[in-house]
């Protein structure tokens, strides 16, 4: 099929693409979930606070929440997606026929040209009229092209939500971790202490 005029072959591919971006984002997402499980694991096995626990806990309750909720948007953009493309492949199958049919019409009106000078003013306006209407189908074709830039706007602009919040986690559990280790450290001197002071009174007794 001819390539319509206002479309090029570039849009499917770049739809493509956004689809294939949406999917990247999941998948972070759930690498994402799977690392915090994992921390949630390792602070438990070197005896990390309840409450620190809990809090950890409850992050990655939320942080599943937030990734369901980028999930559903994702599923609604990739749905209008899906039926943008599919009325755009309608449209332009119906510009191609009318095309054809536009060629052929002007093939017959410059034979019938040459032969009937008297119907000439007549088949000019009905040409004109079937241009006209194939420009309104090109108007509507770049329209749908318009929605479909808009609605990749939007996943780009979701992502990069994502990547920000997902920033912002990474740096409060590394300063939490490091609080951890300097409380821990506190901890293994004020023992250590504790333990040499007995031992001295054990000796004195």
């Amino acid at each position: 099929m001819a390539t319509p005029v206002g479309w090029s072959q570039g849009g499917s591919g770049s739809v493509c693409l956004a689809f294939d971006q949406l999917r990247d984002v999941i998948e972070s997402q759930e690498d994402l979930i799977h690392q915090l499980r994992n921390v949630m694991i390792l602070q438990d096995e070197n005896f990390v606070s309840k409450e620190e626990f809990q809090e950890v806990e409850k992050q990655l309750v939320e942080e599943k929440a937030a990734h369901a909720k980028t999930k559903v948007l994702l599923a609604k953009e990739e749905e209008k997606l899906q039926f943008a493309l599919g009325e755009v492949e309608v449209l332009s199958k119906q510009l191609e026929k009318e095309k054809l049919a536009f060629e052929k019409a002007l093939s017959t009106v410059k034979s019938r040209a040459l032969q009937e000078s008297s119907k000439k003013d007549q088949l000019i306006t009905k040409c004109n009229e079937i241009e006209s209407h194939i420009i309104k189908q090109e108007d509507i074709l770049n329209g749908k092209e318009n929605e479909i830039k808009e609605l990749q706007q939007v996943i780009s602009q979701q992502k990069q939500i994502f990547r920000n919040h997902m920033s912002d986690f990474r740096i409060q559990k590394q300063q939490e971790n490091y609080m951890a280790q300097v409380l821990d450290q506190k901890h293994k001197k004020a023992s250590g202490k504790h333990q040499a002071r007995s031992h001295q009174r054990t000796r004195e007794k």
